[in-house]
């Protein structure tokens, strides 16, 4: 190897470390590296899970950076703002430019030179100035609401945002990793996809030995799956996370840049870059599924035409990917470059490595759509042409650090945890685990539909009108609770007994309940509908409410003196109609002395429409006796009368000129009542029961007296009220 010039340490970039590498001697063994073993991982790493470990939390800018712009919808907020600041914007040109000149002061406005030049320079710029303002203020705007949304519905629910927010970091993690996986599980299938195949005996012959023998200077004792891709024109190579694809362009190179080429790939291989890679793409999967189609039309059209009209419909993803994604994941993919370019100097073949620097920016082109923005950024050709120099300086100061081996290049993975780690881990998830459980049990006890369904029941058990109201839905729609309460307590009520839930259906926020219960002496069943509640319960419950409201009573009773449950109720005319909850209820009605109401009962079932109230006022026994004692009496007053027409009575006599009149009662007439009210009756004569009056008395005719006498029938008609506790009988005028 040549000896390098020494670089004078003042023209060393801060950003790229002075190391002194030297060549690792080859093992002694003659025998080629054997193959990978599990996965083909590379070596140094003592499981699979350790591997993967070691390349998923390296980079914690890039997985944030894909993490923010993914899961923050950053492309479809700067759509909005852009829409947002154009809207504002052209309000704001039009406003300003109409009347900012408006908006001075008076007392500037009349200020000598200090208001003419006000007035000019707005009425010359105030559009400008009014568009720019309102540009700012719409993309300001429409930026902060897309990201503020996913958190609008937990804005009062603080422990319900930090959930939310654990939630997406957790799924954005468990998507990464699966994706890391199949990549890493599929990496064979998806390479022969992509064109991929497995080398000739010739290509093994050539590049082979070469690898093998980077590998063994490296302190490899295995190597990744050496695959070919067919291009005679590029000569480049790619690392995956078990393969290294070579192009064909690859073995018309002289043996030593071949040899640093494969040493630089072999450093990729075995420090899991692309395991780094996969899990920053899976972080963001859908924003690399986003990117992936502009990435493939921009390739496979190479046209500026093409360029932009794909810019013009995905400039937000463009753009996030550009300016989000790309700078955050850049830094570690510059340092892995550099890393990579040390396997050269290991094995000795930094001067191959120099010339292909020198020829090109990079040997290796992206591996998607993905890398050709993100993960393919190299560091300079420069600037890694001038680690090198750096890198393979033969002598070193004596305060220098010690020399830089493969060992220390790369490191010792470890086992995955040390004891102390795994005991922080498990008490950590015993904690969680514990957590988890008690908030379980929590929800299972008090927040699920059947310990809603269970606390209304008991309520009403209880005859607690307040509790019960507060786990409906429209606990006050319409609802008195004071009377309520009244009805609940009083005398006669019966909650529904033996309730059993029998079966629950959920569909996301409403759950069907099917519940049997016992109203009375009978059993029945009902079907309640039952929604989540968005306010939460110290933060972290959702508790369930019963669909509707108290269920209301419809009543044709329109006096005063009706009772529930011994609680008189409003007069149905007046106020708001009279709401019950589920349960029976004793009615009662008012009374006089005409009529009596029998008492009813009125059944509320849960979930029930409606209920209705109906009572039936009857006649009392003694009512009849009582009005057949005011007609005679009344009758017997008519009887008593010594007039033909007797005023206000039910009979009269026809005949000429009479005096003498006397009335005699023969048969008093059998009458009907008839409730027209509690309080009112119609007393008629039936047809069969009409009674017999007598009149007698002396007519004149020319002069001559002569004695009369005559019977006919008697009939009743009149209006029986009730008076306190008597009858008052008024007879029907003619």
């Amino acid at each position: 190897m040549t000896e390098p010039h020494r670089v004078p340490p003042e023209s060393t970039p801060p950003t790229v470390p002075q190391l002194d590498v030297r060549a690792a001697e080859p093992p002694t063994a003659d025998a080629p590296p054997p193959t990978g073993g599990f996965a083909d991982r590379p070596p140094g790493y003592p499981s699979a899970l350790v591997w993967l470990r070691a390349g998923i939390l390296r980079d914690w800018r890039g997985v944030l950076g894909a993490f923010v712009a993914t899961w923050f919808y950053l492309p479809v907020a700067l759509l909005l703002a852009f829409w947002g600041g154009l809207s504002l914007a052209a309000v704001g040109l039009f406003a300003g430019g109409t009347g900012a000149d408006d908006q001075l002061p008076s007392a500037l406005r009349d200020a000598p030179l200090i208001g003419s030049l006000l007035d000019a320079f707005l009425s010359r710029s105030g559009g400008v100035l009014g568009g720019v303002a309102g540009f700012a203020v719409g993309f300001l705007a429409g930026f902060l609401a897309v990201l503020a949304l996913p958190f609008l519905g937990v804005a009062d629910e603080p422990l319900g945002l930090l959930t939310g927010l654990v939630g997406t970091v957790v799924a954005a993690a468990l998507i990464g990793v699966l994706y890391t996986l199949y990549r890493v599980l599929l990496e064979a299938k998806l390479l022969v996809v992509s064109g991929a195949r497995q080398p000739s005996r010739r290509e093994n012959a050539r590049l082979r030995p070469l690898l093998d023998d980077c590998a063994r200077r490296l302190g490899l004792p295995n190597v990744p799956r050496l695959l070919m891709e067919d291009d005679p024109i590029l000569s480049n190579a790619r690392t995956y996370a078990r393969h290294v694809v070579v192009t064909t362009a690859v073995l018309t190179e002289p043996d030593d840049e071949v040899a640093a080429l494969l040493s630089h790939e072999l450093v990729h291989w075995r420090t899991g870059d692309e395991i780094t890679s996969a899990f920053v793409r899976g972080v963001g999967l859908p924003l690399t599924l986003a990117h992936a189609l502009p990435t493939w039309l921009m390739r496979t059209f190479p046209h500026p035409a093409t360029n932009f009209v794909v810019f013009l419909f995905f400039w937000p993803v463009l753009l996030t990917m550009r300016y989000v994604v790309l700078p955050l994941h850049a830094r570690d993919v510059r340092a892995a470059e550099y890393r990579a370019d040390l396997g050269a100097v290991l094995t000795g073949h930094v001067d191959g490595l120099r010339r292909i620097l020198e020829r090109r920016l990079s040997f290796e082109s992206g591996r998607s759509g993905w890398d050709e923005a993100v993960c393919a950024t190299h560091p300079p050709h420069e600037l890694r042409l001038d680690a090198l120099e750096r890198a393979s300086v033969a002598g070193v100061p004596a305060d220098a650090a010690a020399p830089v081996t493969a060992e220390r290049l790369f490191g010792h993975s470890g086992p995955v945890g040390s004891r102390r780690t795994w005991l922080l881990v498990g008490a950590l998830a015993l904690a969680a685990c514990l957590g988890t459980s008690g908030l379980g049990v929590v929800q299972w006890a008090f927040f699920r539909p059947e310990a809603t369904v269970d606390g209304f029941f008991s309520a009403l058990a209880d005859s607690d009108s307040e509790a019960a109201l507060d786990l409906l839905t429209d606990e006050d729609a319409g609802a008195d609770r004071k009377l309520l309460a009244q009805l609940l307590r009083g005398k006669g009520y019966q909650p529904p007994t033996d309730v059993e839930v029998t079966s629950v259906e959920r569909d996301d926020d409403t759950a069907t309940v099917t519940v049997a219960y016992r109203l009375g002496d009978v059993r029945q069943t009902a079907t309640l509908t039952l929604r989540r509640e968005e306010e939460t319960t110290a933060g972290l419950f959702h508790g369930w409410r019963l669909s509707g409201g108290p269920i209301p009573l419809s009543s044709s009773i329109a006096e005063p003196g009706v009772r529930l449950n011994g609680v008189e109720l409003p007069v149905a005319t007046e106020g708001p109609p009279l709401v019950l909850l589920p349960g029976l209820y004793t009615a009662t009605g008012p009374s006089s002395a005409l009529s009596e109401t029998p008492a009813e009962t009125v059944t509320v079932g849960p979930g029930q429409g409606g209920a209705t109230l109906e009572l039936a006022p009857v006649l009392k026994p003694t009512a009849v006796e009582a009005v057949e004692t005011r007609v005679r009496a009344w009758l017997d007053e008519c009887a008593k009368q010594t007039v033909a027409a007797p005023p206000g009575c039910p009979f009269r006599y026809y005949g000429g000129s009479a005096q003498k009149v006397t009335w005699k009662i023969l048969e008093y007439p059998k009458i009907a009542v008839e409730l027209t009210g509690p309080s009112t009756a119609r007393v008629s004569t039936p047809l069969e029961g009409q009674g017999r009056v007598q009149v007698s008395g002396t007519t004149t005719y020319f002069g001559t007296s002569s004695p009369f006498s005559d019977d006919n029938a008697l009939t009743v008609t009149g209006l029986a009220t009730a008076d306190g506790d008597a009858v008052v009988f008024q007879p029907a005028s003619d």
